[in-house]
């Protein structure tokens, strides 16, 4: 169908003697870029029109929520009918009792780029594409919903891609102004003049000379985050490191080497040209603009094969009106910069480095979370120095850096043509072998690498020394192409191990790629258990004096214990990466670039959804987990092996404000006493806090509603026989001097400090299991500290001499009894 009969329902609707909005008369010129634009709407219901050009006209659905860039939101979008492109400029307000009479504002705009055939994908009722926009970027979807509906309804949701938040309704919060007029819709409802915006005002000419390059800042490598509210922190970006330079003899793109590489950042010179100042150098890293798969890396280079547009991170500024400022404290010079972008949309070619002051690690945690490559940390008071120094570091999520290839290992397999690369760096001037990576290549990469290697055949080794084993099928190169390479870590013989090809750096020179290792790690680096321990003397426990390594060393004493207890179960830990006295946090779910010693296991949680779950099967993991910050190991009541039949049942004991340890001892008697007369042996186990936790071992016979239920009515009849003592509530209103019976480690989800663990609290106490006679002689609950809990390990556990028991019809049987007689 012709664009003209599609507008007919659009025309049909509207009276263009009453309404501005476009007839849709004129028509567009072609171009190799599809429109979309986004509309705030403020009709009967306020709504955001999502319109994508397409057939020569703009296909249009109302998003009723407007969109979100979180993933899991997912948007109700009606389609609506066909508007004429020339609409993709319209803004103003349409007369009431008109169609959609109300408010529009230009929201968003750009280009877009379909993932797959857009009739196949609009039959099939699912449309996969990828914005460049202002404020909405990166990769969506479409999804049409079955239904009887008259209306057509689908779903827009956001893929998950390196342009993806946590919060549903982040983006229509951060945005409430018009791309265009920059005006809110309130201004634009009552006919206010359109304000100057940073797409349309290119500010003070370029009026002095264009700044000189300046070698950059480097950042130095590291094991762990800096400390303290004087460290700025930064994501570490994905890109080519770049210094922008504009001034009347126009712009200038620099790489790190002083390379001219202004004509290859397709986009950047003309952002650059619309800056409001007399000149600038400013420091950044060239980024894609968008991640349709692979690693953003990868996407980068895509993007400048196809000569298509990039973006570039701003992060520092240099000179600015003719005036330097790298004598300038780095948070003034990030300032300037700041207010230099201020008009320019976070979605522009040029984006401002946004940056976090202290919580150095909680921002680390978050972009390892969130899949990043690692981050940047800056003395926030430092000037700026060429070269690399320790002002700024680098700390990353995975093992990532450049190498020289010196060779490659010829493919047994039909259309390959090779099988790995050999890798190498300069170390006094000798290319030192690294060893092999065959993972990560694309076709492409295949062939492009194949083809540049092919030009740089070599007859031997450029390497100072290969194993014969390798060198005796190895085809040599001169040593001139660099790739970057991801790997797990490096062996004893310095070769990387699991490396992952990431791409070509033809921004690197071959004598520039040294063996990078963190400086930290070289400074204070133990191995227990085969675990490199990095930061050894990092002190955990400041009141106790204890160490990193102290800690690693004592979870490598009590691994057999606790893996008696604690293995094979689902885990929490609690990590306090800078300490007891720094920021701690729970973990349950793996996490991407965990040591293969801390294994997973994927578990159906009472939401439906499926997470991977943290699993030790060996001892070497409680010391990988302590060589991660871990403090604290946390368990499920039940193994893997059969995760629905918990093997204990726990109550912990804890007591309020102000009461004595020796009202908690007469209360773990008292429930001992109980659990006797219902045929249940138990052991008390003294926490490292306050309290006691008394547990049964169980045969794992009855499900997790049934020990569930079975230890919440113990909890509420104690609770029932002498309120004045105890309470089975979790409410702190209702504990005020009383002992909670804390029965709810007995759900299926909830865990419980783990036997042989230590806590993060004063002292570095630990849990130990005690015998009743011991109990009665103990003065408080955090009796043991490390040492005298690895003294015990040489006796039998107390726990380990009571036997596990069934609760059954006699158990059930004699706890009704004893409800009944009380009642």
């Amino acid at each position: 169908m012709r664009a003209e009969g599609k507008l007919a329902e659009y025309r049909r609707k509207r009276d263009f003697d009453k309404t501005s909005e476009p007839a849709g008369s004129r028509r567009s010129g072609s171009s190799r870029r599809r429109t979309f634009v986004v509309q705030k709407h403020a009709a009967s219901r306020l709504h955001y029109d999502f319109r994508l050009e397409w057939s020569g006209v703009l296909l249009s659905w109302a998003v009723t929520r407007g969109p979100s860039t979180d993933p899991s939101a997912k948007r109700l979008a009606v389609r609506t009918e066909d508007h004429p492109l020339d609409y993709a400029t319209f803004e103003g307000t349409i007369p009431k009792k008109q169609y959609g009479g109300g408010t529009v504002m230009l929201w968003d705009r750009g280009w877009w780029e379909p993932s797959e055939n857009i009739t196949e994908g609009l039959k099939a009722g699912k449309l996969k594409f990828v914005l460049h926009g202002e404020r909405m970027i990166g990769a969506w979807t479409l999804v049409r919903m079955r239904g009887r509906e008259k209306r057509e309804n689908w779903l827009l949701i956001k893929e998950r891609d390196r342009f993806a938040e946590d919060g549903e309704d982040i983006l229509i919060e951060r945005f409430t102004t018009s791309i265009e007029s920059g005006r809110t819709m309130e201004e634009i409802a009552e006919g206010r003049a359109a304000r100057k915006t940073g797409s349309r005002q290119t500010g003070k000419q370029l009026s002095l000379p264009t700044p000189a390059f300046v070698k950059p800042q480097l950042a130095t490598l590291m094991d762990t985050v800096p400390e303290g509210d004087d460290w700025l922190h930064e994501t570490k970006f994905d890109g080519y490191r770049c210094l922008a330079a504009l001034g009347k003899d126009g712009v200038r793109l620099y790489t790190r080497t002083g390379l001219d590489w202004t004509d290859r950042y397709a986009g950047l010179p003309e952002a650059f040209t619309g800056l409001p100042c007399k000149n600038a150098l400013i420091d950044g890293e060239v980024i894609s603009r968008s991640n349709g798969g692979g690693s953003a890396f990868s996407a980068l280079q895509r993007d400048l094969e196809e000569g298509r547009p990039v973006a570039f991170a701003a992060f520092d500024l240099l000179e600015l009106d003719g005036r330097s400022l790298k004598r300038e404290p780095l948070v003034e010079r990030k300032r300037r910069l700041e207010k230099l972008l201020e008009r320019q949309p976070p979605a522009r070619a040029i984006r401002f480095s946004q940056h976090v002051l202290g919580n150095g690690v909680a921002v680390f945690n978050a972009i390892s979370e969130a899949g990043g490559e690692g981050i940047i940390s800056k003395a926030a008071g430092s000037t700026y120095r060429s070269g690399r120094n320790r002002n700024w570091l680098k700390i990353k999520v995975k093992r990532r850096q450049e190498f020289v290839v010196g060779g490659y290992t010829p493919s047994s397999r039909r259309g390959r043509p090779f099988a790995s690369l050999l890798i190498g760096s300069y170390e006094d001037g000798d290319l030192v072998y690294r060893g092999r990576v065959g993972s990560g290549f694309s076709e492409r990469d295949l062939d492009r690498i194949s083809g540049l290697m092919k030009d740089r055949s070599a007859k031997s080794s450029p390497f100072a020394a290969v194993p014969r084993e390798v060198a005796r099928t190895a085809r040599w190169v001169r040593p001139e192409l660099v790739v970057e390479v991801e790997y797990a870590e490096l062996t004893g013989e310095g070769a990387v191990r699991h490396g992952v090809h990431q791409g070509v750096r033809v921004d690197k020179e071959m004598q520039m790629v040294k063996l990078e290792v963190p400086e930290d790690d070289k400074e204070g680096r133990s191995e227990v258990l085969g675990i490199r321990i990095s930061n050894a003397d990092r002190v955990i426990f400041p009141d106790a004096g204890c160490t990193k390594l102290d800690l690693a060393q004592y979870y490598a004493k009590a691994s057999e214990r606790l893996l008696d207890y604690a293995g094979d179960r689902p885990l929490s830990l609690l990590r306090c990466p800078a300490g007891r006295d720094g920021e701690c946090f729970f973990q349950k779910h793996a996490g991407k670039g965990f040591p293969k010693e801390i294994e997973s296991i994927d578990i159906e949680e009472s939401s439906g959804k499926t997470e991977p779950y943290m699993v030790v099967r060996r001892q070497s993991g409680f010391v990988a987990a302590a060589q991660m910050g871990t403090i604290e190991f946390h368990i499920w009541g039940s193994r893997t092996d059969v995760l629905e039949k918990p093997d204990r049942l726990v109550f912990d004991l804890d007591p309020d404000e102000g009461l004595s340890f020796s009202s908690v001892k007469k209360a773990a008697i008292q429930l001992r006493e109980f659990l006797d007369d219902l045929g249940l042996a138990s052991a008390p186990m003294v926490t490292g806090g306050k309290g006691v936790h008394v547990i049964v071992p169980l045969r794992r016979t009855a499900g997790w509603e049934t020990v569930t239920t079975f230890a919440r009515t113990i909890a509420a009849h104690f609770a029932d026989m002498d309120p004045e003592h105890y309470v089975a509530t979790m409410s702190k209103a209702k504990r005020k001097g009383k002992i909670f019976i804390d029965w709810l480690r007995n759900d299926r989800g909830s865990t419980a400090i783990a036997p042989y663990s230590v806590r993060a609290r004063k002292g570095a106490p630990v849990a130990v299991p005690v015998s009743w006679e011991e109990l009665s002689r103990l003065k408080a609950a955090n009796t043991f500290d490390m040492k005298k809990a690895v003294k015990r390990l040489e006796s039998a556990c107390p726990l380990a001499g009571v036997e596990a028991q069934t609760i059954g019809k006699a158990a059930i049987d004699a706890l009704e009894k004893r409800i009944a007689g009380r009642n």
